[in-house]
């Protein structure tokens, strides 16, 4: 993580924002510990900001906070990446529908914009941060819904499957295919709430089927461990 260099001191919301941008992007890997002494290096603050910012990513999943070991970015098991498919594919299908019937041609541009950055970030080579902006599309269409709670669950969802598509996709561009993406573009521009559903229900069984889920062997804790096995 390179070094943050601004004339004030971030707060411990900017921080935390700075750490799942980095988390989603790829740049700090699931299992990485988030030493608080580093962190305040980096951003130029106290470790009490420091451990705010990482209360706030502990609460929104993105880390495991361990009694007199520290934070970690989340590792989530082979059981847990299941689990937010499937809890996506609960909830996201019907905010489609949701959003199909609320969609103003001011949130197609959006929508739109989303795509376009996401395409020139996997032409550049930028998979991490095409991940993230293809993350956002989702969330874009759960705030059209204008669902406030169930856009909240969205939101964590989409941040807890960015660590699951680090560890267990299958291919090294774990991206949302681009053409069902314009697909939902065109069905929410056409107000299309019926087919908006079911492209995101097929969508998402698209991505779940890009997923090495089968089990996998624990890693050593130490090196005791390590020796031992």
């Amino acid at each position: 993580m390179k070094r943050i260099n601004n004339p004030t001191s971030p707060s411990a919301e900017a921080i935390a924002t700075a750490l799942t941008e980095a988390v989603h992007e790829h740049r700090v890997l699931p299992g990485m510990k988030l030493s608080e002494d580093e962190v305040g290096e980096i951003f130029g603050v106290s470790r009490t900001v420091v451990r705010q910012a990482l209360r706030t990513l502990g609460h929104e999943g993105l880390l495991t906070i361990e009694r007199n070991r520290g934070a970690f970015v989340a590792k989530p098991s082979t059981k847990e990446a299941r689990e937010v498919f499937e809890a996506r594919a609960l909830l996201e299908p019907q905010t489609a529908r949701s959003a199909a019937e609320r969609t103003t041609p001011k949130d197609i541009e959006i929508l739109r914009r989303h795509i376009e950055e996401e395409h020139a970030a996997v032409a550049a080579g930028k998979s991490g941060l095409a991940l993230k902006l293809s993350g956002e599309f989702h969330i874009e269409i759960a705030r059209i819904a204008n669902q406030q709670t169930i856009e909240t669950f969205i939101r964590q969802l989409v941040s807890r499957s960015s660590l699951v598509i680090a560890l267990y996709w299958r291919r090294r561009n774990a991206l949302c295919e681009s053409h069902a993406h314009h697909a939902l573009l065109k069905a929410l521009g056409e107000q299309d709430s019926d087919t908006a559903e079911q492209l995101m229900k097929g969508h998402l069984l698209d991505l779940v089927s890009q997923l090495d889920l089968s089990p996998q062997p624990d890693e050593p804790h130490s090196l005791r461990d390590a020796l031992l096995a």
